[in-house]
């Protein structure tokens, strides 16, 4: 998996505007005496640090949702505060995630990127074993705030070390992201109760992969593209700070795309957080049995990883993201009207189309890095849609639950959930326009 692919994999013989500019920026040859190639120790550090990081950034809320019956019991955590609580890792994301970009400036995105995840390894590992529920929330936000900050510069990373490459890293990471989501969901439980049903334990035991993701990224901490990036790389540092000296500052909020790409991601994010917090209940409201339930939610999340992987590759390869937008859409209206129509019946169809519609969380990863032609244009895209998407996911649960309590039902949650899908729809094909923000901040 960590094997360096040929950069020809993705190279086409007609380039569109974004991809013209693109490799205006990145083209200085490497093969020049004394350019300085990257070492293959290097890159393939790199790869090992994008894919164990990626592994780290759900188990954290995860594996939290499938022991939060027992850590409510044994923190004497109240309903009310319970909620809170699965509301906190969206609002933890947008704060967070925010100061990502300057963070990277001032000491490189693999050095914050480390301490993000020491910052999730010491959470996972103090959570469990702090007293009361104002330590169990403090130490959650301190490995959440380790997620935001690597999930906003993962996408920075991915354009900066691998810039022709975008879409197959982009999609190594999703689809390692979409794995640890999964695992942790399905295995916390049996972990739990071979500990002899310690959930202390069951929570804490995920630090250990936490915590094997520093290593790779330690020798890469004193990187700022300097004398370990590749030659284009550097070249296209030195181009950066010459457009900063001479321009003035991206004002991202100018930009259409970056608050279409802000919506979208905001309205898939809805959509998930809808689906992995909701699904198993409507499924057993309608009469499928609670284990078939939790398999059936278990198979949504799995769909991500295969997927995860081939649809940045194919984003990658057109001109225009919003035939994929769209499709990805159909599938999640398709999966609402059978959970509507047809819940126990078609059961296994609906988690598989929603599986799929789920999907537009790479897409939108990937669109972040094809949206910005340079490295601190990604970071401030990335950090900007992240951050705005995030606020805006965060009343979307929260509302399926008051809907559903008042209405005794799911046809108004299920209504809301078809009615958000439109605008995602919406917003998802303008921000697939071959357009990036940069040129967009600057006409405006």
């Amino acid at each position: 998996m960590a094997r360096e692919e040929p950069p020809a994999v993705e190279t086409r013989t007609a380039m569109s505007p974004t991809e013209r500019g693109t490799a205006a920026a990145t083209s200085t040859p490497e093969t020049t005496p004394g350019a300085g190639r990257t070492p293959p120790w290097a890159t393939r550090l790199v790869v090992v640090g994008i894919v164990l990081s990626a592994l780290n950034l759900r188990p954290a809320i995860t594996s939290l949702g499938a022991l939060l019956e027992e850590v409510r019991d044994g923190l004497g955590m109240s309903g009310g505060v319970a909620g809170v609580l699965t509301s906190v890792p969206p609002l933890c994301f947008a704060v967070f995630g925010v100061t990502a970009p300057r963070l990277a400036r001032r000491f490189g995105p693999a050095a914050v990127v480390c301490a993000g995840m020491v910052a999730i390894t010491a959470g996972l590992l103090i959570r469990p074993y702090l007293a009361g529920t104002a330590g169990f929330l403090a130490a959650s936000a301190l490995a959440l705030m380790g997620i935001a900050v690597s999930n906003v510069l993962m996408p920075v990373i991915v354009k900066r070390w691998f810039p022709d490459r975008v879409g197959s890293m982009t999609g190594l990471y999703s689809m390692a992201l979409a794995l640890g989501t999964s695992v942790a969901a399905a295995v916390t439980v049996p972990l739990t109760d071979a500990m002899g049903g310690d959930w202390q334990a069951g929570l804490a035991v995920w630090a250990a992969l936490a915590g094997a993701a520093v290593l790779p990224w330690l020798p890469l901490v004193r990187d700022r593209g300097g004398d370990t990036a590749p030659a284009r790389q550097r070249e296209r540092a030195a181009q950066e700070r010459q457009a900063t000296e001479e321009h003035a500052p991206l004002r991202i909020t100018r930009s259409r795309t970056a608050w279409a790409l802000a919506v979208f991601f905001g309205l898939q994010a809805t959509a998930a957080y809808i689906t992995m917090g909701w699904m198993p209940q409507i499924f057993r409201d309608a009469g499928v049995p609670a284990g078939t339930a939790g398999v059936l939610l278990a198979v949504t999340m799995v769909m991500g990883v295969p997927l995860a992987f081939v649809i940045p590759r194919v984003a990658t390869r057109l001109s225009h993201q919003g035939p994929i937008v769209l499709a990805l859409g159909v599938c999640g209206l398709a999966g609402y009207a059978g959970l509507y129509f047809a819940p126990a019946a078609g059961a296994w169809a609906w988690a598989l189309l929603l599986g799929v519609s789920n999907c537009a969380f790479p897409l939108a990863l990937t669109m972040v890095g094809m949206r910005a032609r340079s490295g601190p244009g990604v970071a401030q895209l990335s950090a900007f849609a992240q951050s705005t998407g995030y606020l805006i996911s965060i009343p979307g649960p929260l509302l399926v639950g008051v809907l559903y309590q008042q209405s005794g039902g799911w046809g108004l949650p299920i209504a809301l959930m078809t009615g958000l899908m439109l605008p995602q729809m919406v917003v998802g094909f303008l921000a697939g326009r071959d357009r990036t923000v940069e040129e967009e901040a600057a006409t405006r």
